[in-house]
């Protein structure tokens, strides 16, 4: 990844420790952590950071729409489930990180894809907290069709790896772009590139018209 993307990715991290991303970012980042504990610790210091800094404000009571939160407050430790399991119902080895396994409700085996193009598969999670959610499979090689993006799109590698103008994303790798990002990602080789992906608007595609008809076969 470029310095400019690291960058846009630590603003993220700092979010999410503030609390300030929607839930299937929050869900995202979660995922990344994971993948990639050595990162836990940065993310640590900037909770800590928020903590100080939250105990500064004058405390005030909450009214009934904090209801919920207010059920958190109040849970017991036991009613935290362990983050640390790595196993599914069926006790083999899951592939989809925790908090991923959480909001989808299964894992990668179970996940009923559907083809939208050749070489492309996609799971619609739906609207949630104002975003759209999917989940992607890319076929090894496949170039996708260029495309920027209307809004925000945060996306995650999970499985295999894709390169793009902005260089190499693999397992774990957060992928941020807007509309100052036009690109044309393509899996890798060796394996399917599995993701997920939270957007705040659509895309659009770019690109010759022959360039365009060509990533649409695949």
């Amino acid at each position: 990844m470029t310095l400019s993307q690291i960058d846009a990715v630590d603003t993220l991290m700092a979010q999410y420790a503030s609390g300030g991303l929607s839930a299937p970012a929050s869900v995202l980042v979660e995922a990344h952590l994971e993948i990639k504990p050595d990162n836990r610790r940065f993310v640590g210091d900037l909770e800590t950071i928020a903590g100080l800094s939250l105990e500064q404000v004058a405390p005030t009571e909450l009214d009934k729409k904090s209801d919920a939160l207010s059920a958190i407050f109040a849970s017991s430790p036991d009613s935290v489930a362990d983050v640390s399991d790595d196993t599914d119902e069926q006790g083999s080895a899951a592939r989809l990180p925790l908090a991923l396994r959480r909001l989808i409700g299964m894992d990668v085996e179970d996940i009923p894809w559907r083809t939208k193009l050749p070489g492309f598969k996609e799971y619609d999670i739906g609207e949630i907290d104002g975003c759209h959610v999917n989940m992607f499979w890319i076929r090894p090689g496949r170039t996708m069709p260029a495309h920027t993006h209307k809004g925000c799109e945060l996306s995650i590698v999970l499985e295999g790896a894709f390169n793009d103008e902005r260089g190499r994303f693999g397992p774990g790798d957060i992928s941020i772009a807007d509309a100052s990002v036009d690109h044309r990602p393509t899996a890798e080789n060796d394996r399917p590139c599995i993701g997920f992906a939270v957007l705040d608007e659509g895309v659009t595609l770019t690109g010759s018209w022959r360039q365009l008809v060509g990533d649409l076969i695949g």
